[in-house]
C-alpha cells in the first residue's frame, strides 16, 4: 500500500441537521478517493487542539438572524480569547463552507466571521469559502457539488499524499457501503410492561435514543398541553386558512413571558405509519434499543437511553419523520445498494451522482416525497431497519411564537398559526404536518400534545419601555401577548406607548384578530393615540397598487422618529423571505431623512440599535 493518506478533519456545527449532512458527505467523498476523514461536532472537539490539526474542513449553518448553532458557541467562544495571537494557526490549512438562506438579511453570517478569524489567527485557507444557499434550486448541495471538486484538486495540489491514486479516482459506491452509525438490539417482550411508564418517559426514552438528537436537545417534554379551542381566524374568500389554538397545561404548569416559543411534537398520521412497518417488513410489536455502534467517525452525541427497551411502532411514531419529510441524498445512495431489480439501481445510482442531482431535486425535494412515498416507487429495495434508523429524517418538534400573555391569560397557552398547504410541480397537494393535525384536532379529543418552552428571539419588554411592533400575517402572534399584558398592567401602574403596524392581503378577509386589535386603538387603549401609540394597517391588495407595512411605516416618518428618540425599541416579526430587510430599509430612509445623515450613517445607527438590544427580529420561512 506504501505510506498511509494524510487524514482529513471535517467540524461541522448544525442546529437541524443540515450541516451534520453535509459534513457527512464530504467525508464519504474525501474517503471514496482514499483520504480517511473525521467527522466531529464542534462541541465534541477540544478546540485547543486545533493548531495541531494539519487541514481542517468547516461546515457551519447560519439560523434565523445571523445566529449560530448551539453546538458552535462554546467553540466560537474559545477562538474569540485575545491571546490566541496572528500566529496561533500559521500551521493550519482550512476551509468553511456554509450553510444558510439569502432570505434572510445576515446571509451565511456564521461561516463568514469564522472564516475571517480562522484567517485572523493564522490560518491559511485551502480554497474560497462555499456559500451553500437554500434559495438554490438545488438548495445547498448546488453550491457543494463544485465547492468540494475544488477542494480535493487543490488538497492533491497542496500534498498528493491525500489522495494517493489521485483526485478524480473513486471507489464505486457499491464498494464503500458502511456499516450503519447505529445498533438496533431486540428484546424479548415479557419482561417489559409498558402500560405502567408515564407517557413523557418513553417520549424521553424513545427520543433519548434517537440518532435524530441534535446539541443538548431535551428528550423529556416540558409539559402536555390538551387544546381547549381551535378558531378559524380567516374569513370565505381568503386564500389561507389561519387558526387561533388555545390550550390549557396537563398536571404540571411552566412559566413563560411574552415573546417566547413553544415547540410541538406533532402525530403523524397512524395509517402512513401501518404502511410503513408493512413496507419495510418490521415487526411493529417488538421491544428494540437503540445505540451508536463504536466507530471513531460516528460523530454522535447526546445522551444514549439504552437501558429499557421501547416497542418498534413507538420509536417510528416519536423519531422517524416517514410521512412528511423528504429524505437526503444519502438515502437514495443507500437504497441503491439494497435495490433487486436493476433498472431501480440504475436510476436510484443515477439520483445519487453529481450528475443527477437536478433530477433527483425534482423528483424528491421540489415534490416534498416522504420517506414512505419513495420506498413505494422502489418496491425490490429493503434496507435494514438500521439504516432506515440512522437514514429517515427525525421528527422535529416544531416551533410557534407564543401569542397568549401569561398574566392576561393565566395557565393558558395560545397559538396563532397558519394551515400550510400548497400545491407540487406536479399537481400534488402537500400539507404541512404539524399544522394540519393541529387544525384536525377538537377539544373534545382531549390529546395529550407535548411541548418544550424557550426563549425566541423577542424578549419581553419592561412596561416602561416605548414599543414599535411590525407583525404583518401570523407575524402578529407575540404581539397580541405584548399588548395584552400591557393592557393589564396599565390597570395599576404608568405604561410607556405602543405603535404597531400590521398588514394583510384583504381587510374583510385575512384581518386577524381585528376586533381585539381595534378595541386597543380605542377610547384610550394600549394602541390608541391619545396614549401616545397608534395602529396602522397596510392591505396589500385592497387597491390597484400594493401596500405594505413599509409604506404605512413611511408615512408615520416622524412619530416613528420621535418614539425613537424617547429610547423606543423596535420588534419584527413574520415572514423571512423579503419583509424584515424592507422594514430596515424603510427605517434606514426614516432615520437619514430625520437626521439629514447618509443611508450608511443611517444604517450604522440602526446596527447599533441592534446591537443594544432595542431592534429585535423574529422571522420564518
Amino acid at each position: 500500500m506504501g505510506e498511509k493518506a494524510r487524514k482529513l478533519l471535517v467540524l461541522y456545527a448544525s442546529q437541524t441537521g443540515n450541516s451534520l449532512d453535509a459534513a457527512e458527505r464530504i467525508g464519504r467523498e474525501a474517503e471514496r478517493r482514499g483520504c480517511a476523514a473525521s467527522i466531529v461536532s464542534t462541541d465534541e472537539f477540544d478546540a485547543s487542539s486545533l493548531p495541531h490539526e494539519e487541514a481542517v474542513v468547516f461546515v457551519v449553518s447560519t439560523t434565523g438572524q445571523g445566529d449560530s448553532p448551539d453546538s458552535f458557541k462554546a467553540f466560537w467562544r474559545f477562538l474569540l480569547q485575545r491571546n490566541l495571537g496572528k500566529y496561533w494557526l500559521q500551521q493550519v490549512r482550512y476551509s468553511v463552507f456554509g450553510l444558510g438562506d439569502s432570505g434572510y438579511q445576515k446571509y451565511n453570517f456564521v461561516a463568514k466571521k469564522l472564516d475571517k478569524r480562522l484567517s485572523d489567527l493564522g490560518a491559511t485557507t485551502i480554497i474560497e469559502k462555499g456559500l451553500g444557499d437554500d434559495q438554490h434550486p438545488s438548495g445547498y448541495e448546488g453550491t457543494l457539488d463544485p465547492w468540494m471538486l475544488s477542494l480535493w484538486n487543490t488538497l492533491y495540489q497542496i500534498n498528493p499524499e491525500y489522495f494517493p491514486k489521485g483526485p478524480d479516482v473513486m471507489i464505486p459506491q457499491d464498494e464503500v457501503i458502511d456499516q450503519p452509525k447505529y445498533r438496533i438490539l431486540y428484546h424479548t417482550q415479557e419482561n417489559w410492561e409498558p402500560e405502567l411508564l408515564v407517557e413523557s418517559d418513553i417520549i424521553q426514552r424513545a427520543r433519548g435514543m434517537s440518532p435524530g438528537k441534535l446539541f443538548k436537545d431535551k428528550s423529556k417534554p416540558d409539559c402536555f398541553l390538551k387544546m381547549t379551542r381551535n378558531e378559524v381566524l380567516t374569513k370565505a374568500g381568503s386564500t389561507k386558512d389561519v387558526r387561533h389554538f388555545e390550550f390549557q397545561f396537563l398536571s404540571s404548569t411552566i412559566e413563560y413571558e411574552v415573546g417566547d416559543v413553544v415547540e410541538l411534537l406533532p402525530s403523524q398520521n397512524p395509517s402512513a405509519i401501518d404502511a410503513f412497518l408493512e413496507r419495510c417488513d418490521l415487526d411493529p410489536e417488538s421491544f428494540i434499543t437503540v445505540g451508536p455502534r463504536e466507530t471513531e467517525n460516528s460523530g454522535f452525541c447526546g445522551e444514549v437511553i439504552t437501558q429499557v427497551p421501547i416497542k418498534l411502532k413507538t420509536f417510528v411514531e416519536l423519531t422517524m419523520d416517514v410521512t412528511s419529510a423528504s429524505p437526503r441524498r444519502y438515502f437514495f445512495e443507500v437504497m441503491s445498494f439494497y435495490a433487486t431489480a436493476e433498472h431501480e439501481k440504475e436510476r436510484l445510482q443515477y439520483f445519487a451522482s453529481p450528475e443527477g442531482r437536478d433530477d433527483l431535486y425534482n423528483y424528491n425535494q421540489k415534490e416534498r416525497r416522504s420517506v414512505l412515498e419513495v420506498l413505494e416507487d422502489f418496491p425490490s429495495v429493503q434496507i435494514p431497519f438500521d439504516w432506515l434508523v440512522q437514514l429517515v429524517p427525525p421528527l422535529k418538534p416544531r416551533a410557534f411564537s407564543i401569542s397568549s400573555s401569561p398574566l392576561a391569560h393565566p395557565a393558558q397557552v395560545h397559538l396563532t398559526v397558519s394551515i400550510v398547504s400548497w400545491i407540487t410541480p406536479y399537481k400534488r397537494t402537500r400539507r404541512g404536518l404539524c399544522s394540519s393535525w393541529l387544525a384536525s384536532l377538537t377539544p373534545e379529543q382531549e390529546t395529550s400534545i407535548p411541548v418544550w418552552f424557550h426563549k425566541g428571539s423577542l424578549p419581553a419588554p419592561p412596561q416602561s419601555l416605548p414599543l414599535i411592533l411590525v407583525g404583518p400575517g401570523t407575524g402578529c402572534a407575540p404581539f397580541r401577548g405584548f399588548i395584552a399584558e400591557r393592557a393589564i398592567q396599565a390597570q395599576s401602574s404608568p405604561v410607556a406607548p405602543v405603535m404597531f403596524f400590521f398588514g394583510c392581503r384583504n381587510k374583510d378577509t385575512d384581518f386577524l384578530y381585528r376586533d381585539f386589535w381595534e378595541s386597543h386603538a380605542r377610547g384610550g387603549g394600549m394602541l390608541s393615540e391619545e396614549k401616545g401609540g397608534g395602529f396602522y394597517t397596510a392591505f396589500s391588495r385592497d387597491q390597484p397598487k400594493k401596500v405594505y407595512v413599509q409604506h404605512k411605516i413611511r408615512e408615520m416618518s416622524k412619530k416613528v422618529w420621535d418614539l425613537l428618540c424617547d429610547g423606543a425599541s423596535i420588534y419584527v416579526a413574520g415572514s423571512s423571505t423579503k419583509m424584515p430587510s424592507d422594514v430596515m430599509s424603510a427605517l434606514e430612509e426614516i432615520v437619514s431623512k430625520e437626521t439629514g445623515g447618509s443611508k450608511e450613517v443611517a444604517s450604522r445607527w440602526l446596527k447599533a440599535l441592534e446591537k443594544a438590544g432595542r431592534y429585535n427580529v423574529e422571522a420564518w420561512s
